[in-house]
């Protein structure tokens, strides 16, 4: 029996991505849950996170593991390990599929799925429920070691984007908790940064304002940052925050970060995405780096990124705005 993970990932909309497999495939034209066969010596949870970065360019967050079902396709059996998932990213890069939808939870059986994926649809949305299942709440009144105790295990156990948004709202109204969330963002425990991490960027998300005071903390620290998913929020948060509320200095280091992300070939094509539009709004105030982040974004046109290549072409257009208000002596 074949072991395959797939991966039912959820966006912000709670919405479902499901993608098409191409003319030439066992199921030809049919939809299913991405995902792909497990690795010697890789476990499964391993295994889904490398195939949706292979698959389709697309960071997630692994929240649940569902019953795995088996189904015998009569040349073969196999066995599908599916994953609730959460991602940030808006649009998954195709490599190995025709096309991708997202779909509400309640109109999956409407899609031609495979045998075995029905199965795993059949299953989610038994179990799917859109209530918050985080039962307690965190005053301001506990003691610091209960909201740290209590704050991590909720971060680690997150499963939904309902909590995500719970915790976020938690972090506005209560300046301990979002502390904290700042302060799990630089642990070297990679899964419970990156989760506070994304939680910070919904706190902004919700209330822009609270994150200013930090942001010159966070930009001096960037650099010694070697989670991939945790800089990836980060970005997100600067591409969405005014810029000139920073100093200088902090233009500068966040300048240098950006660069060395866009001209690294290691960089996800998430980070690429972020670091050019921090960039261009940088460019904004300094007129004089325009030239250079053209120059960079021209760089990447031929490496074959079908997300950095479709942004970047947006920022290009952006920046000649800027290069041509500059040459007339407008504002």
């Amino acid at each position: 029996m074949i072991k395959v993970t797939c991966a039912i990932i959820r966006n912000e909309e709670n919405e479902v991505l499901v993608v098409q497999k191409g003319r030439q495939t066992d199921h030809p034209l049919k939809w299913e849950f991405p995902g792909g066969k497990l690795n010697d010596n890789e476990s499964d949870e391993e295994c889904i996170i490398r195939e949706i970065k292979e698959e389709l360019s697309m960071e997630i967050v692994v929240c649940k593991r569902l019953i795995p079902v088996e189904y015998d396709y009569g040349n073969k059996k196999i066995c599908l390990l599916p994953f609730a998932c959460d991602t940030l990213d808006e649009i998954p890069v195709l490599s190995e599929h025709l096309d991708f939808k997202w779909i509400p939870v309640e109109n999956l059986n409407s899609i031609d799925f495979t045998e075995a994926d029905l199965l795993v649809v059949n299953q989610y949305i038994e179990s799917f429920n859109i209530q918050t299942v985080v039962k307690e709440e965190i005053s301001e009144s506990e003691e610091q070691s209960e909201i740290d105790n209590d704050l991590q295990r909720m971060v680690n156990s997150m499963m939904s984007i309902q909590e995500a948004d719970w915790l976020a709202t938690s972090a506005i109204n209560n300046p301990a908790v979002f502390l904290k969330l700042l302060e799990y963002s630089f642990k070297p425990d990679r899964k419970l940064a990156f989760r506070a991490s994304w939680i910070l960027s919904k706190v902004v998300d919700k209330y822009p304002a609270i994150i200013y005071p930090h942001l010159s903390g966070i930009i001096e620290r960037l650099n010694l940052l070697d989670n991939e998913s945790t800089q990836r929020s980060f970005l997100r948060i600067f591409s969405l925050t005014d810029l000139s509320r920073l100093s200088q200095k902090h233009h500068g280091i966040l300048a240098d970060h950006c660069f060395k992300a866009l001209n690294s070939g290691f960089s996800a094509v998430a980070i690429k995405a972020y670091s050019m539009e921090i960039l261009y709004r940088l460019a904004i105030i300094y007129p004089e780096l325009a030239n250079e982040l053209a120059a960079s974004i021209s760089m990447l046109q031929g490496e074959g990124s079908a997300g950095v290549i479709a942004r970047g072409r947006i920022v290009l257009k952006k920046i000649a705005e800027i290069t041509s208000n500059t040459q007339s002596g407008k504002p």
